[in-house]
Formats: structure tokens, C-alpha cells, sequence
């Protein structure tokens, strides 16, 4: 018997280590064996890569050399004991996928079908943009895996994949375009062992059976159909796919009410609604949802109150109800809910107080109450009940315009575990020393602007943090610079707006701008030069509303928006815009009016191609508009006011046709009104041209323009009839359309608004408009020698 034993012992260890030793062999492709890929599928493979586009010779490892094994072969997985391919890995990263040389793109060959025992093909991330998904692929029945995420296929998804009756995992979405459409999903209920199907971005606008399909795939754990474009959600009296895990319906256009049937699914973990259009109330249910963890509804049209029920899911780690019209109270049963680790509340309209139970949640990481109609709160009580949890406490609070009112609490210091801190657009008043800050030391984000709070520290305050965001606009800091900047050397948003300071910029501060994307120092009392501005590529800077001097600062080419006007720079604008002449300018915002600016107006604007937004009023400017400001083929808002410029106006500037203000009041301009005016410039809303040295008749051209509300013609020399076409330029006429965009960009997280104005005479009075503009109608002929023919 003991020999028998160690006969079968050594029998074991002896099958053990030729077992190791044939899968070693296998996966180095030991010469010593012979290729152990099959010829057939080898050469199917070879052929598939002839029409593949490979940029960057990825697949460089394929080749035909006789001992060149698949065992060896980049994205090639093939099965040890059979010797049969049964993966493909020919994915690119997501990370890459804005480097256009980093995927494959091309054709998909048919010899992918002499891989019979294929179970797995990834093709997702790539850039196949003129191909479709081939029919063949139906034929691949041995498949169970196939993912096309991402790669840019077109047109209408074969039905054969329904072939595919061994499939468990089926991603054909596409966050970055929507090319793929079907005409009804009738084709998957053959896919009856499916787990897994995504169809983000898929068109399924026509497809009305997509719940009536879906839901009788019995083995279905996630469905993702985000962004499809359906349109309806019809009721289902009773689900069949219980057993979903995931069900995200976000981003479409559902505009009804929330179905009831959703919250039967008991084994629900994750479920997204963003952005569906549903109205009315949250849905009151009595199901007991004990395994969804996370639950988002945001951006939606709900108008109910937070329903009791939602309260009771203990096991909800992420809570998104904000960007909808929610109202009430917050329940104090909130604390009820401990496994929170998300909660996200914003933009809706509740009321009451913020509930001191929120305390309890310590797992909480993330709370954001931002703007709502809460009642008049202090600080203090809602910072207290946040510091129970001690230092594994709340990483991101926002309560930006939650109505909190009063100073700043000391106990705010005990938050120790804060990275991100937003108490924006409030009521807080008074001072605020360093001891409060003395134990954020994991602070990165501090936005509390649009409060009259004092920041009180010593001339040496080191802060125990290192900021990426600082927003302190409408702070008292001054007058004097706050020395303690100079410390935080990770700044990427820095917004000081109206902070009273007034002194110079000192010369370290651009020492630490090399990283900030977004500065904004303005409506301050900052004085001197600035020789160069340094932030980082693609950056927004506003210095306006200061009183620097001296000549205009050398930019950054890779700037996209600039404020420098309403100070007293001065001296030529040559070098500004015609310096460097060999490198494109990215800037699409300038803002230069109201300085002290000289010189002709410089004729180098081909460097200058992005620009949208363009103000130069309220200079010293010369010379004539040159012919080179007609390559600005997006240029929308043109303001040349009040300079001292002369000559015709170029007709090359019919060449930007989508002008919608053009202001050139208050110069030297001669010549007639061109007739290419009201040919080109077809969007033009504002047409200012005011006080110049215009003559000739009125074009009747210029009643092309349909979306005119304002026109300007006063104190020129203008001769002849008013054209009759006058009464169809409708939007002078239609009080109930407006055409005129007030605000000209936004950068959403920052608020930043560029208001378009018009200064407009009425009964020899100006008055210049911004926010109104958009209402306003006006045409104004006076001080010409035109009459009106009877």
C-alpha cells in the first residue's frame, strides 16, 4: 500500500512539472518546440493585420517569419493545452485616445472567421471612423466577449450579432460621437446568456421595443443605454431582468414621469437617471431596496419633497438628487443614513434649516447644499455638527448661497480632514484670523468668495496648506499685497476680484503662476508695470480694472483669454500683436478698451485667427482698419469706439461673417456705408456706426439683416431716402424676440462673464447698456441729411 502510494505521489509531481515545463514552453516559444499556433489561424491573423492602419506599429511583433509564433504576439491569447487563439487584445488606451497615433483604424478583415475558437475581441478605443461594424462578426458564434467601446464605428448596427448566441458581454458605446443607429433591437433577444450590454451613444431613437427586448434577457446584470436619444419609457407591468445590478437611462429624453417599475428591481446596486426629463414627484414606494449603494437622479425636473422612503436605504453610499426643484425640509432622518459617503443636494429649493443630524454620518466625505433657500443659518452650528466625526471627517464641503450668515467659527479649524471647502455667495461677515486655518493642513480648494469677510494674519503667516484654488473676491486683503501667496507654490486658480489691494504685483508672484490656469486680479488699486504675465498654457487671466501703466505686458502665445482694459497702459500696440510673427496666437477674448493705448491699429492679424471677441474702444488708436483683420474667420464682436481712426472700412472684412456686434462709433471713418454689410454679415445684431464721416445713400442691403436690433447711423453725412425695406427688419420690430446675447462667455466654475455693452443716445442723453442690452430696440437716423419719402 505505501508503495502503491508513493508510486501515485511521484506519478503526480512528475504530470505537475510537465505540466509547468509545457506552459513555460508555450509562452516563451521555445525553438525547441515546434510553433505551437495553428497555421490556419495564424495566417488569418497575418491577413487581418494587412488592412489594419497600425501608425505606430503596435502589432510589429506579427509577422510571417516562419518560426514566429503567436505565443509571442502583442494582444494575441491563446489557449495552453489546445493551442487555439480564443483572445484578442487590440485595444488602445483611453488615456491615448486624443493622440491620433496611438490606435488602429483601417478595415476589419473577414479571416478573422477562421478563428473558430475566438471567445474574446477587443477592438474598443480605436478609430475605424470609416467602416462599419462588419456583418461577419454575426458569424463568430464561439464569441462571448466583444467590446467596440469607443472605436468610431458607423451606421446601422448589424442585426446578425444577434447570432452571437454565446455572448455575455456586449459594449458597443461611443462617448465620443453617436454614429451607430439601430432600427430596432429585436436582434438581441437572441442573446439570451447576456450579462453585460452597453449601448451609451447608440441612436436608439426609432428603436420603441428597447424595455419590451431588454427586459426579457433573463441573465442581464448591467444595462447602460446612456445618451440614446429614446424618447419614451413605457410602463412595464412586470420585470423580467431582476436581476440587474446596473441600470443607467441617462442623458435621455424621457420628459414624463418617473416609472414605478424601476424601483422593483431589489437587486439594483447602481442606478443613473441624469438628465432624463422626468417631472413630478420622486416616486413613493414600499419595495425595500437594501442592496443600491448608489443613486443618482440629478438634472431632472423633480418637484416633490425628498420622499421618506429614500431615508430608510441604509446602504446608500452616494446620493445625487441636485439640478432639480426639489423642496421642503430635510428630514433629520438623514443621519439614519450612515453608509453615505456621497451626498449631493445642490441647486434645488429646499428649505429649513441644514439639519444638525448630518453630524452622525461619518462616513460622509463629500456634501454639497450649494445654492438653495435654507433659512438664515450660522456657521458656527452647521461647522459643529460636521467636527463630530473628528479627523475622518468631511473631505468636500460646499454651501456656496445656502444663506449662512454671521463670522467665521473657530471651530471651522477642527475640520481637519477638509481638501475642499466652498462657503461662496453668503451673508459671512467680519474677521478671520490664522488660528482658524491652523489645522487644515490637507486644504487644496478655499472659494469663499462674494462675502465681506477681513483676513486678519501676521506680515510672516506660513498657511499649513498648499492651495490649488483660492477664490477670495470681495475679501478685504489690503491695502497692502498678501505676502503669505508667496508660499503657495501649487496655485492653478487664483480669483483675488475687488480684495482692495493696492500696491504693485511683486516680482515673485510670477514666479509662482507658472501652473494657474485661471487668474483674475481685477477691480482692484494694483499700479505700475507688468512686464510679462506667466501662467499656464490655456489660461484665462483678467487684470482689468486697475491702474497699471507703461506699455502692454509680453503674453504667452497659448493664452486664451485676456483682460487688461479700464487702466492706463500706454505707447504703441505694434509689438503686442505683431512680436513673434511665427507663432499663432490662441487668444479668442481681448479686452484692451479704455487705456491709454497709441499707434496704428497693426496689420499683422493673421496670427491672430481664434479671436471671437475683440474691444479696443476708448484708445488713442490711428490709422485706418487695416485689411488683415478680415482673417479673422470667427471673430463675433468687434468694438473700435472712440479712437481716432479714418479712412473706408476694408472690404475685407466681409470675410467675417460671423459678426454679430460691430460698434465703430465715434472715429474718422469715410466713404459710403458698404453695401457687403448687409450681404456678408447676415447675423449682425448691433450696428453701431455713429459719429463718423459716412456719406452716400443708405444701402437697402442692409435690410438683409433679420436679426438686427440695434442700429446706429446718427451724425454722419448721410444723403438720400430711408430705404421702404426698413419695416422688414423684423427683430427691431418683434418685442417678443431677441437676438442680442448679453454675455458674451462663461467659464462656468468661475462665473465669469463678458458683458457686451452699447452706449445709445436718447434725447441727446447717453447711457450706456449691459445687462439689459438684449431688450433693447433701437434705430437711430438723426444728424443726417436723409429724409423719408411720402
Amino acid at each position: 500500500m505505501e508503495r502503491t502510494m508513493r508510486v501515485v505521489l511521484l506519478l503526480i509531481r512528475f504530470l505537475a512539472i510537465a505540466t509547468i515545463t509545457f506552459s513555460i514552453g508555450l509562452c516563451n516559444g521555445n525553438p525547441g518546440w515546434p510553433p505551437l499556433c495553428k497555421e490556419s489561424e495564424r495566417q488569418a491573423l497575418l491577413m487581418f493585420k494587412q488592412d489594419l492602419k497600425d501608425p505606430t506599429n503596435r502589432l510589429a511583433s506579427w509577422v510571417a517569419e516562419e518560426h514566429s509564433d503567436c505565443c509571442s504576439w502583442t494582444g494575441v491569447v491563446y489557449d495552453h493545452i489546445t493551442g487555439h487563439v480564443h483572445k484578442l487584445h487590440l485595444n488602445s488606451s483611453y488615456h491615448s485616445f486624443w493622440d491620433s497615433n496611438s490606435f488602429f483604424g483601417g478595415k476589419i478583415n473577414p479571416s478573422l472567421l477562421s478563428l473558430k475558437h475566438l471567445n474574446h475581441l477587443d477592438l474598443s478605443n480605436n478609430n475605424f471612423s470609416t467602416t462599419q461594424i462588419p456583418s461577419f462578426f454575426g458569424s463568430m458564434t464561439s464569441l462571448t466577449h466583444l467590446n467596440l467601446a469607443n472605436s468610431e464605428f458607423y451606421g446601422i448596427i448589424p442585426h446578425k450579432l444577434g447570432n452571437l448566441s454565446s455572448l455575455r458581454y456586449l459594449n458597443l458605446s461611443n462617448i465620443y460621437s453617436s454614429n451607430l443607429m439601430v432600427e430596432n433591437l429585436q436582434w438581441i433577444s437572441g442573446l439570451s446568456l447576456l450579462k453585460h450590454l452597453d449601448l451609451s451613444s447608440v441612436n436608439l431613437n426609432i428603436a420603441f421595443d428597447w424595455l419590451q427586448v431588454t427586459n426579457m434577457l433573463p441573465s442581464l446584470v448591467e444595462l447602460i443605454m446612456s445618451d440614446c436619444q429614446l424618447v419614451q419609457i413605457p410602463h412595464l407591468p412586470t420585470p423580467n431582468f431582476t436581476s440587474l445590478v446596473v441600470l443607467d437611462l441617462s442623458f435621455n429624453n424621457f420628459n414624463s414621469l418617473m416609472p414605478k417599475w424601476v424601483f422593483s428591481l431589489k437587486n439594483l446596486v447602481s442606478l443613473h437617471l441624469n438628465d432624463c426629463g422626468f417631472q413630478g414627484p420622486i416616486p413613493s414606494i414600499s419595495q425595500n431596496m437594501t442592496c443600491l449603494k448608489f443613486l443618482s437622479l440629478l438634472e431632472n425636473d423633480f418637484n416633490s419633497t425628498i420622499p421618506e422612503w429614500l431615508y430608510s436605504l441604509n446602504n446608500l453610499e452616494s446620493l445625487l438628487l441636485s439640478y432639480n426643484g426639489l423642496h421642503g425640509e430635510i428630514s433629520s432622518s438623514i443621519g439614519n443614513m450612515t453608509s453615505l459617503v456621497n451626498l449631493d443636494l445642490k441647486y434645488n429649493q429646499l428649505e429649513g434649516k441644514i439639519p444638525n443630524s448630518l453630524g452622525h454620518l461619518c462616513k460622509l466625505k463629500v456634501l454639497d447644499l450649494s445654492k438653495n433657500h435654507f433659512t438664515v443659518q450660522r456657521p458656527s452650528e452647521i461647522f459643529e455638527s460636521l467636527s463630530r466625526c473628528g479627523p475622518d471627517g468631511i473631505k468636500s464641503l460646499s454651501l456656496r448661497n445656502t444663506n449662512i450668515s454671521g463670522p467665521i467659527p473657530m471651530s471651522l479649524g477642527n475640520m481637519s480632514n477638509l481638501e475642499k471647502l466652498d462657503i461662496s455667495y453668503n451673508s459671512l461677515e467680519g474677521a478671520v484670523s490664522e488660528v482658524s486655518f491652523s489645522k487644515l493642513t490637507k486644504l487644496k480648494h478655499f472659494i469663499a468668495k462674494g462675502n465681506s469677510l477681513t483676513l486678519k494674519t501676521s506680515q510672516d503667516w506660513v498657511p499649513p496648506f498648499q492651495l490649488e484654488i483660492l477664490q477670495l473676491d470681495s475679501w478685504h486683503l489690503g491695502p497692502k499685497w498678501p505676502m503669505w501667496l508667496r508660499t503657495q507654490t501649487q496655485l492653478k486658480e487664483l480669483s483675488l476680484f475687488g480684495t482692495g489691494i493696492s500696491s504693485t504685483i511683486p516680482t515673485w508672484f510670477w514666479n509662482l503662476t507658472s501652473k494657474v490656469q485661471y487668474l483674475n486680479l481685477s477691480h482692484n488699486q494694483l499700479y505700475g508695470e507688468i512686464q510679462t504675465i506667466v501662467v499656464a498654457p490655456y489660461s484665462f487671466v483678467d487684470l482689468g480694472s486697475n491702474q497699471f501703466i507703461g506699455a502692454l505686458p509680453i503674453v504667452p502665445t497659448s493664452l486664451l483669454w485676456l483682460d487688461l482694459s479700464n487702466s492706463s497702459f500706454s505707447g504703441s500696440v505694434f509689438h503686442f500683436f505683431c512680436d513673434r510673427p511665427d507663432e499663432p496666437r490662441l487668444l479668442y477674448f481681448l479686452l484692451l478698451g479704455n487705456n491709454l493705448l497709441t499707434g496704428n491699429v497693426p496689420d499683422c492679424w493673421v496670427n491672430w485667427s481664434f479671436l471671437e471677441f475683440l474691444n479696443l474702444e476708448n484708445n488713442h488708436l490711428t490709422g485706418n482698419v487695416p485689411m488683415s483683420m478680415g482673417y479673422l474667420p470667427h471673430l463675433q464682436s468687434l468694438h473700435l469706439r472712440n479712437n481716432h481712426l479714418y479712412g473706408e472700412l476694408p472690404h475685407s472684412l466681409q470675410n467675417c461673417t460671423g459678426l454679430e456686434v460691430v460698434d465703430l462709433s465715434g472715429n474718422g471713418f469715410v466713404g459710403s456705408i458698404p453695401i457687403w454689410m448687409g450681404k456678408s454679415l447676415l447675423g449682425l445684431n448691433l450696428l453701431n456706426l455713429r459719429s463718423n464721416e459716412f456719406e452716400g445713400d443708405i444701402p437697402s442691403e442692409i435690410c438683409y439683416l433679420k436679426s438686427l436690433q440695434i442700429l446706429d447711423l446718427a451724425h454722419n453725412k448721410l444723403s438720400g431716402t430711408i430705404p421702404r425695406c426698413f419695416h422688414n427688419l423684423s427683430a427691431m420690430a418683434d418685442v417678443s424676440e431677441f437676438f442680442l446675447q448679453t454675455s458674451r462667455f462663461i467659464i462656468s466654475d468661475m462665473a465669469h462673464t463678458v458683458l457686451e455693452n452699447a452706449i445709445l443716445v436718447t434725447k441727446g442723453i447717453e447711457m450706456e447698456y449691459t445687462k439689459i442690452l438684449k431688450f433693447v430696440k433701437n434705430m437711430d437716423l438723426s444728424c443726417n441729411f436723409i429724409w423719408r419719402d411720402p
